[in-house]
C-alpha cells in the first residue's frame, strides 16, 4: 500500500513538475488543469483513503515514505492554489500533522534547502 500511495503522489508532482518546463503559451492553462486534476482526482482519493483509514498515516498509524510524497505534492500544488485544500478537511489536517513533525517543520522554514530561489519562480 506504502509503494502505491507514492506512486499515485509522484504522478500528480511529476505533471507538476513538467508544467515549469512548458511554452508560455501554454503554461496558464497547463496550471489550471493541474490543480483541476489535483481537486477532481487526485485530493478525493486521498482524502477517502484518510476517512476510511480513520488513522493519522496512509498506510498503518506510522510515518511512511507515502506521507512524506502526499505532502510534497500537497505543497507543490499550493504555489499553484493556497486554496487547493479548503474542501478537504482530512487532508488539511494531515498536512498540518505532518508538517508539524519536528524535523520536517524545520525543513519547511524559509531558507530551508526545500525551494532553492530559483525554483520559486519555474512556474511563473
Amino acid at each position: 500500500m506504502i509503494n502505491m500511495y507514492a506512486d499515485g503522489t509522484l504522478d500528480l508532482m511529476m505533471i507538476t513538475a513538467q508544467a515549469a518546463f512548458k511554452p508560455p503559451e501554454e503554461k496558464e492553462e497547463n496550471l489550471t488543469l493541474i490543480v483541476k486534476k489535483a481537486k477532481t482526482l487526485y485530493f478525493p482519493a486521498f482524502e477517502k483513503i484518510l476517512n476510511d483509514h480513520g488513522e493519522d498515516f496512509l498506510v498503518g498509524n506510522k510515518f511512511s515514505w507515502a506521507n512524506i510524497q502526499l505532502l510534497e505534492a500537497i505543497l507543490m500544488v499550493e504555489e499553484l492554489d493556497a486554496s487547493v485544500l479548503s474542501d478537504f478537511p482530512l487532508l488539511k489536517a494531515f498536512k498540518a500533522r505532518i508538517s508539524n513533525i519536528p524535523t520536517i517543520k524545520k525543513f519547511l522554514q524559509p531558507g530551508s534547502p526545500r525551494k532553492p530561489p530559483q525554483i520559486a519562480t519555474m512556474w511563473r
